[in-house]
Formats: structure tokens, sequence, C-alpha cells
């Protein structure tokens, strides 16, 4: 099993088809909310995640990880820095995921009933949403980002490493 797995990232599909899919998403995410600035900032306040006596926080939050998510899809669609842009879109996910599961365990607490049933709009950029579509969504995307952060691959990537030129350092197996 171990063999065909790297096979497979060898081949260097695994990796781009994670980078594709992660690179498009968070393009059509940031850019979502940048067109519609204030509404991603009512959002984000639902959230109550920031706390309300930091509203230049709030207001930073809101203007910059629009643009964070754009670059940081550009960045994987090219093939550019794949790692360290995965390590930060696994942690922009992971802490967005955990605030959906919190926000959906308040509504849960307020209002009672099916916890698929609950609906609302978790500033993605998609509108309303089931919070049983939304978290298995996010862990897939969650997935993605774990297979091109581990990838030994850089097939079909612009550029191999940031800075060119060798290591002052190898990890075996890198």
């Amino acid at each position: 099993m171990a063999s065909w797995i790297r096979r497979a990232d060898e081949s260097g599909l695994p990796l781009l088809i994670a980078r594709v899919i992660l690179g498009a998403s968070f393009i059509w995410m940031g850019i979502s909310k940048v067109r519609a600035p204030v509404e991603f900032l009512k959002l984000i306040r639902e959230y109550h995640i920031v706390p309300e006596s930091m509203p230049w926080l709030l207001n930073a939050l809101a203007v910059g990880l629009p643009y964070l998510e754009i670059f940081c899809g550009v960045l994987l669609l090219a093939g550019v820095a794949v790692r360290g842009t995965s390590l930060l879109v696994l942690g922009m996910l992971v802490a967005f995921t955990a605030a959906v599961i919190m926000r959906a365990m308040n509504i849960y607490a307020e209002v009672g009933g099916a916890f698929c049933s609950i609906k609302f709009d978790c500033g993605c950029g998609t509108g309303e949403q089931y919070v049983c579509m939304k978290v298995p969504e996010n862990l897939l995307l969650i997935l993605l980002s774990l297979v091109a952060l581990l990838s030994r691959s850089r097939r079909f990537c612009l550029l191999r490493n940031l800075v060119p030129g060798p290591l002052p350092f190898r990890i075996e197996g890198y």
C-alpha cells in the first residue's frame, strides 16, 4: 500500500488536483468577500470571535482576509511556495471549521430541533448552507491541504523552491 501511495505522489497528480481545487476555492471565496465587504464584516461579527472593544481588529480582518485568500489561491494554482501556502490554508480552514461548528452549536442551543437543519450564511461566499453540508466540505478541503502540505512531488509546480540553490540543510526523505 505504501508503494502505491508513493508512486501516486511521485506522479504529481494528487498534488495537482489538491492545488487546483484549493486554489480555485480560495480565489472564489476571496473574490466573493471583496465584492461585498460590508456583508462580510457583518458575518464575521456574528461569530463573536473578535471582542466588541476592538473594532479596528474586526475591520482589519474583514479587509485583509479576502485578499489573503486570493493570494493563497493564486500561489497554489501557480505552484509557488506550495508547502508554506498549504500550511497557511490548513490553519485558516481548521480555524474556520471550528468557528462554524461553534456557531452551529450556539444556534442549536438557542433554537433546538435537528442539528442538520441548522442553516446560516457562514461567510464563505456561497450564501446560506446547512451545517451538515458545510462541515464535510471543509473537512475535504482540510484533507486536500494536507495532501498539498505532505506531498514530496513538485511536478507541475512553477517553482520547486522559493529560494533557488541548494538548501543549507537537508531533511532525510525530502
